[in-house]
């Protein structure tokens, strides 16, 4: 599977999941400004959860939530600060979740969430 399908794949069994399943009121999904992207920004109750999706074939280089190490982690910190100053949204708690998505054989995505996955990141 090409890289940007997969990526979408994963992407929207994660937006299905946090609506379906969570029920999460999702505010947007890639938000991007100049400092990156963040795939979906989500209510959860009175907390804002920015999520990072991550999809693989397989585990061979490791588990999805792994290739969010500390440089990505300071980029989505540093693009939901300026989501929080956009919207003044400064006084609401928030958490950094990851959700990983594998494709399954029988069309059905496997997947993992990773409740407060990381703490915001300064350089």
């Amino acid at each position: 599977m090409e890289k940007k399908v997969l990526g979408y794949y994963g992407e929207q069994a994660a937006l299905a999941y946090v609506r379906q399943e969570k029920g999460y009121h999702v505010r947007c999904c890639n938000y991007r400004n100049r400092l990156g992207e963040i795939d979906i920004i989500a209510d959860d109750g009175h907390t804002l959860v920015f999520i990072e999706v991550k999809t693989r074939m397989t585990e061979a280089y490791g588990l999805p939530c792994e290739a969010v190490e500390q440089r990505k982690r300071r980029q989505i910190t540093r693009v939901a600060s300026a989501y929080l100053a956009q919207f003044d949204l400064w006084e609401r708690p928030c958490r950094f979740d990851v959700i990983e998505v594998w494709p399954e054989n029988g069309g059905q995505p496997a997947g993992r969430h990773i409740v407060h996955a990381f703490l915001a990141e300064r350089r």
